[in-house]
């Protein structure tokens, strides 16, 4: 039986951290925002704001706790991981006050796993030290979510490798001291075969932003998520981020662990939503009533709040699953939990604008920027429509076809086995009538 006990010590970590969300980090979103300012680890406002409360989190025991205590972190189970991400989901700067900031989390847990001692000491501990921003390179242009149509190529020349092609939507990369960067090695093999992956510094002569790209309303020319050229980039071949041709199964180290903390994270935001409608539903009245009293008003909320409680113990038990047997034999909850989170998220956005009207639209709120990010949930990681197909192609493995011409299910040939194993009884009850 699943079980999502929360022991004392966590419980009283986790009511910590609410008090130390809203006290310190809640009005560092308002006053700085944007995703950028997250990862320009050289700005004033690391140095000064965000560092010293980077510092709070370490004494408090609660740095970067996806990691084992050999690389700083806590090693705690996705259970207890889910219990924290629903509270920093509700912040922008939370993770990376907790090290625990996409993509850096990932990456770390990469390199962590695969890595080389020298590659730990040059690239990990700066990165799990909260001290540099990484970047995560595998989408490209015409791929999109089929790997198939990678072009990105490596070829080894002697003593290095050199990477050719275009990667899109590198968040990060802009303040980025490396890249972790998905390469075809063998194109005469399948490319879940002849994929590597390489750590890449980002100083090296070759790497060219192409263009910078934002989402949604961001203005163009700027964002986070840039086009990049790397043109005959050269990297030592040690720079080779586990054994070739694996890339695949490397990525489902971060992959897995990404998607269920995206949606611990959404957790956070609709019940952020759910505080959002409530509020309004007791501040405003329309023709003399309260909007609380009205009967659409009320089911807006009473949806939320069973959406929210259903997604939450689907998040958590998909948690405890991996906890349990691990990401690779969780497939199936994991790819769930992908598809229900922009969904989720998507409707109870709606809700809320809907309820605060025009001012609910307008750049007064944070509900755009959260009703974009609920179409962002539906492609990061694999888009919707994949995960679905693995959600089905995992279901449909505890099945088995009917026998014969009819289903299972098929009353008239269920009922002839019923009346065959009770047909004396039957015989002496229809006597009896």
């Amino acid at each position: 039986m699943a079980d999502f006990a929360i022991d004392p010590t966590l419980q009283d970590q986790l009511e910590w951290m609410r008090a130390f969300v809203d006290d310190e980090i809640v009005e560092i979103d308002l006053a700085f925002g944007g995703e950028e300012a997250v990862y320009n680890k050289k700005s004033v406002l690391w140095s000064e704001v965000l560092r010293p409360l980077q510092e709070k989190v370490r004494e408090r025991g609660l740095w970067s706790c996806h990691l084992t205590p050999e690389f700083g972190g806590q090693g705690y189970g996705q259970v207890q991981l889910a219990y924290m991400n629903e509270i920093l989901g509700r912040t922008t700067f939370g993770p990376s006050i907790f090290g625990c900031q996409a993509p850096d989390s990932g990456n770390a847990e990469i390199i962590a796993e695969y890595g080389t001692p020298e590659q730990k000491e040059r690239y990990l501990q700066p990165l799990i030290d909260g001290m540099i921003s990484s970047s995560y390179n595998m989408t490209e242009p015409q791929g999109g979510a089929d790997p198939s149509q990678f072009r990105f190529r490596a070829t080894r020349d002697g003593d290095e490798w050199v990477l050719q092609g275009e990667k899109f939507y590198a968040s990060s990369l802009p303040y980025a001291e490396f890249a972790i960067v998905m390469a075809v090695t063998d194109p005469t093999v399948s490319v879940y075969k002849g994929t590597s992956m390489f750590l890449v510094p980002t100083d090296r002569p070759g790497i060219n932003i192409v263009r910078r790209t934002g989402v949604g309303t961001e203005p163009e020319g700027r964002g986070n998520h840039p086009l990049v050229h790397y043109d005959d980039v050269r990297v030592p071949a040690d720079n080779m981020l586990g054994p070739e041709g694996q890339a695949f199964v490397i990525a489902q180290t971060r992959l897995g662990g990404g998607r269920l903390h995206h949606a611990m994270r959404t957790v956070g935001v609709v019940g952020r939503c759910l505080d959002m409608m409530a509020e309004r539903a007791l501040s405003r009245t329309t023709r003399g009533e309260s909007l609380a009293s009205l009967q659409m008003t009320q089911e807006k909320i009473a949806d939320t709040w069973i959406e929210l409680q259903q997604f939450r113990l689907q998040v958590l038990h998909a948690a405890w699953t991996v906890d349990q047997v691990g990401g690779h034999a969780a497939r199936k909850e994991i790819a769930g939990v992908k598809v229900a989170t922009p969904r989720t998220l998507r409707e109870t956005v709606l809700r809320t604008i809907q309820l605060h009207g025009a001012l609910g639209i307008s750049n007064e709120m944070p509900l755009s920027p959260m009703l974009i990010n609920s179409v962002v949930m539906g492609i990061a990681d694999g888009p919707t429509e994949v995960h679905k197909q693995t959600l089905a192609r995992q279901v449909l493995k505890g099945y088995q076809p009917a026998e014969g011409d009819w289903p299972s299910e098929h009353l008239p040939y269920r009922r002839a086995d019923a009346k065959a194993r009770y047909a004396d009884v039957l015989e002496r009850h229809l006597a009896n009538l």
